[in-house]
């Protein structure tokens, strides 16, 4: 039977083939664009899952209150990391402080380049979940070693082999590196922040002064937890919440510190604060984008529904004498379901190849390394319960409106639409153009508010000004000769 009706919709697929071609190329561009805002929101909530712990793995945070409003704060005292450890203990696998994310010029040689990385605890490249390409990730108890990606390794040392080689950062200390990890993802918080290296926090102390590597008053640092396996983390985070109070002086104690932790798998859709408590983020733009993706979906549904009823005279005396042969109005309904979904998984093919096209642009607009993942099985069962879905949702009122023919009246050719029969296709038109309208107003009003804020007066021509910034100290110790070859070279 199915094979039957694949049959029949082949044959009417090929005897209309301009038809045919409208309403798969409408279909497959809607599914196309679906498919790339289904990418990106895959690329967005599986922000940091290339950490095999990462639900485990948290930032020690605290609220603080200043006259009446509690604000939210990611800096802390150096000498937290030593209290969770020492009285919190049982609770944490590891405990990690470090810097925040910073430039350095890392060189060999001649060769210079300007990167980031951050100075952290020992503990801090196995709970971050580095994999290891070369070397070892526990070499940071060495104050002379460091970790640097594979990126940078090839970028300073290109084939040859990085271990053990001396890397300068600054030009103000000399590192031996002790291990090269695969780069980190562009979905992840550090891979984000473009992490290079990792170097040791012991030598990060030794450039500080003692006031804040001591002091409980100040907050200057990031602290990483990693949760014990029977650990839960709502009951540690109300565990420490009072722990930098306990050791606070009265004027910070009045502000109230209350400590707590920020998992992992909230830190990129979740980090918007409000009162103390998580206020939103980046998970308003994916609601936002995957309710865009629905409407653009929805739209091509439409227009399919459209078109198909549009030929609805034409399809009434098949559909009479089939009704007159002996066919039930379900099976007409299954005929017409087949053809729908038919029409979907050539749309379905048609569109994978035109989200390919427009991928490399996509990816430059969304600053994203978003790719069709060819070889995920459950990419291909996302797929084919999307081409179900479209399919049915398509094909759901061509198939009930034109199996409800009456073949008595077909066949004498007195068929005519019922006075109400137009309407529901009116309704699908005005909603149809009622969401293009819109995303077109929607588009115009941003595109506008971008323009302004890029053409707004500034109180100074911009015209041929260009920043570049100097990670060098020498460059600074020596501007007047910069000044010099500049000028000389005639483009300054």
């Amino acid at each position: 039977m199915i094979k039957n009706y694949l049959v029949i919709a082949w044959r009417s697929l090929r005897k209309h083939k301009a038809h045919s071609a409208i309403n798969i190329a409408g279909l497959a561009i809607g599914m196309a664009v679906a498919i790339l805002i289904g990418l990106w929101l895959w690329d967005e909530l599986g922000f940091d899952q290339y950490n095999p712990n990462y639900k485990r793995v948290a930032q020690v945070m605290q609220n603080m209150t200043y006259n009446g409003v509690v604000g939210t704060d990611q800096a802390i005292p150096i000498p937290l990391g030593a209290e969770l450890r020492k009285n919190y203990g049982s609770n944490f696998k590891r405990v990690a402080l470090s810097s925040w994310s910073q430039d350095a010029v890392a060189s060999v040689g001649e060769k210079k380049l300007t990167t980031t990385g951050n100075y952290v605890e020992p503990a801090g490249p196995e709970l971050f979940g580095l994999t290891m390409v070369e070397g070892s990730d526990d070499r940071l108890n060495d104050p002379s070693s460091i970790l640097i990606s594979q990126w940078l390794a090839n970028a300073l040392f290109g084939k040859a082999d990085a271990l053990n080689k001396i890397v300068r950062l600054d030009d103000t200390a000399n590192f031996t590196v002790a291990g090269v990890y695969k780069d980190l993802p562009l979905n992840s918080t550090l891979g984000s922040d473009e992490v290079d290296f990792f170097a040791p926090w012991d030598y990060y102390l030794r450039s500080i002064s003692q006031q804040r590597r001591t002091s409980w008053n100040n907050n200057f640092n990031q602290l990483f937890v990693e949760l014990a396996d029977n650990a839960d983390m709502p009951t540690v985070s109300a565990k420490i919440k009072e722990a930098k109070l306990k050791r606070v002086n009265a004027d910070v104690a009045a502000l109230k510190p209350a400590l707590f932790l920020h998992p992992m798998s909230k830190w990129h859709l979740y980090s918007e604060f409000k009162d103390g408590r998580v206020a939103g983020g980046r998970i308003q733009y994916v609601w936002l984008f995957g309710i865009i993706g629905l409407f653009v979906l929805l739209l091509a549904c439409i227009n399919f529904m459209n078109l198909s009823t549009a030929r609805s005279e034409k399809r009434a005396k098949e559909v009479g004498i089939r009704k007159t042969v002996g066919s039930l109005r379900g099976q007409l309904v299954s005929q017409f379901f087949v053809e729908s979904l038919l029409f979907a998984v050539l749309a379905f093919a048609l569109s994978l190849v035109l989200a390919q096209l427009a991928l490399p642009f996509f990816n430059d607009i969304a600053g994203k390394q978003i790719f069709i993942l060819w070889s995920n099985p459950w990419f291909w069962v996302a797929g084919l319960a999307f081409t179900l879905f479209t399919g049915i949702l398509a094909g759901s009122y061509p198939a009930f409106y034109l199996s409800s023919f009456r073949p008595v009246k077909v066949l004498k050719g007195g068929f005519k639409a019922g006075r109400f029969a137009a309407l529901p296709r009116q309704i699908l038109v005005v909603l149809q153009f009622t969401v293009s309208v819109g995303l077109i107003i929607g588009t115009i009003v941003v595109f506008k508010q971008i323009q302004f804020a890029k053409d707004r007066p500034v109180g100074y021509s911009r015209e041929g000004l260009v920043i570049t910034y100097m990670s060098t100290t020498g460059l600074h110790d020596h501007f007047d000769a910069l000044r010099t070859d500049l000028l000389k070279s005639g483009a300054v």
